[in-house]
């Protein structure tokens, strides 16, 4: 499971008029704010979807659209998402400061996607870990914390709020939106969501 709360989306206005830089053509610029929305015209939606269509070389502007969230996933998919390093922060819970700082529930993995009898297995597991961070507690004895942080599966939920930009999210959208798991599905449609992603994010031929 996959759960992205808590989303900004800044600097759209700053870049879409960096955009027009190259050819001096901010007196073309008709975007504006209503409500305190950011709304594209007609002529920068225009420019942003030539630029964006044309390439990398072309769409730098869409490395200045920041995304913030709070993405809560299992460590399976973090270990994957951890390939986009560059132009992207992450702060996250921290499991080893935190793993015995409350009782260890099914709801703290993502055991979504189990059989009926892997699920049962999984009820004991945790029941077992469970056990073992009581321990801990009791006598603060470092072999304890060493068997949580061990035995601790990939499927654990963890917290982080990520900064990223508009280019990281294309890269991802058009790597991973046929992707086997079900939490980079979740993503991609999180990334179409985001504000004039149709104009660009999802830029390839086939999107259109």
């Amino acid at each position: 499971m996959i759960k992205v709360e808590r989303i900004s989306v800044l600097n759209m206005d700053n870049a879409v008029r960096g955009a027009r830089n190259p050819l001096n053509s901010w007196d073309k610029g008709d975007s504006y704010y209503e409500n305190g929305k950011f709304i594209l015209g007609e002529n920068d939606r225009s420019l942003a979807r030539r630029l964006c269509t044309a390439g990398t070389d072309h769409r730098k502007f869409i490395r200045q659209i920041i995304v913030c969230a709070d993405i809560t996933a299992p460590l399976y998919w973090w270990k994957e998402f951890d390939t986009y390093k560059v132009g992207t922060v992450a702060n996250s819970t921290s499991t080893m400061h935190k793993i015995h700082a409350k009782p260890i529930e099914m709801s703290d993995f993502s055991f979504d996607h189990l059989t009926p009898a892997s699920k049962e297995a999984a009820e004991k597991f945790v029941d077992y870990i469970e056990s073992v961070r009581l321990k801990y507690l009791e006598n603060k004895e470092k072999e304890y914390w060493y068997d949580l942080i061990q035995l601790l599966p990939s499927s654990y939920n963890q917290m982080r709020t990520v900064t990223m930009n508009y280019e990281n999210l294309s890269n991802m959208y058009y790597a991973r939106r046929a992707h086997k798991l079900d939490e980079w599905h979740t993503f991609c449609d999180f990334i179409k969501e985001l504000p004039y992603a149709d104009v660009m994010i999802m830029t390839k031929e086939e999107e259109q």
